[in-house]
């Protein structure tokens, strides 16, 4: 058995002490780099739902856009075709 005097002592908490932290410095760096990572990804995710919030949006505005332009196409070809019946009439 080794005696503990206070040198042994000092080397035994130590040498306990650089063992607890050669155990649990992957798992404090995992778990920091989890919590970071995860952190970044709610953030891409927000971004995300935003991004396809602003898509449906201005989708509709193109399908508005559309519809109105075919309306006044039709109007302004009616008329176009109007003038020239009176025209020829």
């Amino acid at each position: 058995m080794i005696k503990l005097n206070s040198k042994n002592s000092l080397l035994f908490v130590l040498g306990a002490l650089i063992l607890a932290l050669i155990l649990f410095f992957p798992k404090i760096y995992l778990a920091n780099n989890i919590y970071y990572v995860s952190k970044d990804i709610n953030k891409l995710y927000g971004h995300y739902i935003s991004l396809k919030e602003e898509n449906k949006f201005l989708a509709q505005q193109l399908e508005d856009m559309k519809f109105k332009n075919q309306i006044e196409d039709s109007i302004i070809i009616y008329s176009i075709e109007e003038a020239y019946d009176k025209n020829n009439n």
